[in-house]
């Protein structure tokens, strides 16, 4: 077999080789990924079996404070904090107890006191639904003379009491762009 005869061979089968190679490439790159997603440090942990442990462990956890702690591989201050308070709102307790400038830089091994404080929770403020009527007051008639810094929103709060309705009032005046009304436009409010 010449030089030659084996170029043609090789020639007529490039796809094939090349089909190959591709499939090759795939399930490297593939094992290589499932590798590391495989052996990650973020692994999930399952906290239903260990709720009530956890849950006993921080009480007795809570009666032994202050207590000092190593930092282990992984830790952060909020993760911490859950540990001892069941409540990671307290690590801004820890990072002032050990003078901590950056909480995001704490190494593994290093040694930190954790405070004596009441666990913190997170409170959750309920949204007003009150709605407010600017100074202007309430539009009572079925015109408007657009004031500078109006909005048909703020327009149809003023006039029906409800924000949702300034399409109302662009359809009514054939508004070919709603977020455009000039000073001195008198639109028509439909009642």
């Amino acid at each position: 077999m010449t030089l030659k005869d084996l170029l043609k061979k090789v020639k007529s089968s490039e796809s094939s080789v090349s089909t190959l190679l591709g499939i090759v490439v795939v399930i490297a790159i593939g094992s290589i990924v499932f590798n590391y997603f495989k052996s990650s440090p973020f692994e999930e942990t399952n906290n239903s079996e260990t709720g009530t442990v956890s849950e006993t462990s921080a009480q007795q956890n809570q009666t032994s404070l202050p207590a000092k702690y190593t930092v282990a591989s992984g830790d952060s201050l909020w993760k911490i904090s859950e540990k001892f308070y069941n409540s990671g709102y307290n690590w801004v307790d820890i990072k002032n107890a050990n003078n901590i400038e950056n909480p995001d830089q704490i190494l593994e091994g290093q040694e930190i006191t954790i405070p004596a404080v009441e666990p913190k929770t997170s409170t959750i403020v309920a949204a007003s639904a009150e709605v407010t009527i600017g100074e202007s007051g309430a539009i009572n008639g079925d015109e408007y003379n657009v004031k500078r810094g109006d909005n048909l929103w703020d327009i149809s709060v003023r006039a029906y009491q409800d924000g949702y309705r300034w399409t109302e009032i662009a359809k009514a005046n054939n508004l070919e762009n709603p977020d455009l009304i000039h000073q001195g436009n008198r639109l028509v409010l439909p009642r």
